[in-house]
């Protein structure tokens, strides 16, 4: 069985594995006690009969099989019934004979196969105790037996809903799990896409022009050093990455976990290694950064990466333009190339960069834009509130 949702989660966890024994403990008492006696469930009109050594059977089975009802409803209910049958035909009508709607209600809620069997079962079970009750007793009306019945169909019922709900609230549960795994699968992907394709795309254009600097020796040399600390910074970022997803996998092996700035506050060495890479850049920040900007400023770096990154693909060499602001609750970012440069060989993208940074903008209830310019350049433009969850 399970409980409503308003009920606390301690019932939810120890409720039902308490209060079932304790009523048939409660049943079995109850029906010993001589103010009772023939006061229980009456079912036709067999004449009371004194308590004998068939009536403490028939007490035991309605009662003690509610102890293990959770875990074998389907063995609890046929005990309980039999004992319920012994208890009207031989007219002790005993108190216990309450048990048989729990039963019932227990199976309806828990029974997950052969459901109809078990409906089909349990009604000729009753149409036989009724024929035979009626024979035995003084001649009552169908309505009564009817009756009955359809207050045990009540208990099925009962138990049938709560057994919807519970399958409603597993697949409730289940789905928002598989939504929250999509979410945090997409966020990685995000942020891989973000360190990786920039560090990568400034290695591959680096590396490209260090085939024409075999004559240069100084220029190779410096080319190749920054091809070397593109890469560091790539692991760098990918261990941080790792840190993020599992916290004990910084401080293993000895290695401490980095200390890192915050992510507006690393756009000029950022800025540098594009430079770098061959694209001239132009840096510029107003105002001062906000003491507690939650995850504006990392969303604010990772829109610069993504326009530098893009700028190295497809407009190698045009001038480009940052521009940072901070001030009147959030951060200004505008990226901006004139369109004067060339598409860097073999660099193609999938185009998700762009909508990952428009999905990430718009979580901070902030403005995205990113188009394409007349005169052959594109800009991006973001306001970022500040405060966002990160």
């Amino acid at each position: 069985m399970i409980t409503p949702r308003w009920v606390p989660e301690q019932w939810h966890r120890i409720g039902p594995a308490v209060w079932y024994p304790a009523l048939g403990l409660l049943f079995l008492a109850a029906s010993f006690v001589p103010a009772l006696h023939g006061q229980g469930t009456l079912l036709g009109s067999v004449p009371n009969r004194p308590f004998d050594a068939l009536a403490v059977v028939a007490i035991v089975l309605e009662s003690l099989p509610l102890l293990v009802c959770r875990r074998w409803p389907v063995i609890c209910l046929a005990l309980v019934s039999l004992g319920f049958a012994a208890d009207q035909l031989r007219g002790y009508h005993s108190f216990a004979g309450s048990a048989l709607p729990i039963a019932l209600l227990t199976v309806g809620s828990r029974l997950e196969s052969h459901r109809r069997a078990t409906v089909l079962a349990c009604s000729a079970a009753f149409v036989l105790l009724s024929v035979a009750l009626h024979r035995l007793g003084t001649g009552d009306s169908l309505i009564e037996f009817v009756t009955f019945y359809l207050a045990l169909v009540l208990a099925w019922g009962i138990g049938v809903w709560l057994r919807a709900n519970r399958i409603a609230e597993a697949e409730r549960r289940r789905r928002l799990a598989a939504e929250t795994l999509a979410a945090e699968r997409s966020r990685i992907a995000r942020e891989l896409h973000d360190m990786v394709t920039h560090h990568v795309t400034a290695m591959v254009v680096q590396a490209e022009a260090a085939r024409y600097l075999t004559a240069v020796p100084d220029r190779l040399d410096q080319t190749l050093t920054a091809v070397a600390d593109t890469g560091r910074r790539a692991i760098t970022d990918l261990r941080h990455l790792l840190d993020l997803l599992n916290p004990d996998h910084g401080t293993q092996a000895g290695r401490g976990t980095e200390t890192r700035t915050p992510a507006v506050g690393r756009l000029p060495a950022l800025v540098e290694q594009t430079r770098r890479a061959g694209q001239p850049v132009e840096f510029t920040e107003e105002g001062t950064p906000a003491e507690s900007t939650g995850s504006a400023d990392l969303v604010a770096y990772r829109i610069v990466q993504e326009a530098l990154t893009n700028a190295l693909k497809y407009a190698h060499g045009s001038r480009t333009s940052v521009q940072v602001q901070h001030g009147g609750g959030g951060i200004t970012v505008e990226v901006g190339t004139d369109g004067s440069g060339s598409p860097a060989a073999s660099l193609g993208g999938s185009g998700r960069g762009l909508a990952g940074l428009r999905e990430r903008v718009a979580v901070l209830g902030g403005d995205f834009d990113a188009e394409p310019q007349t005169d052959g350049g594109f800009v991006v433009r973001a306001r970022i509130p500040d405060g966002g969850v990160s």
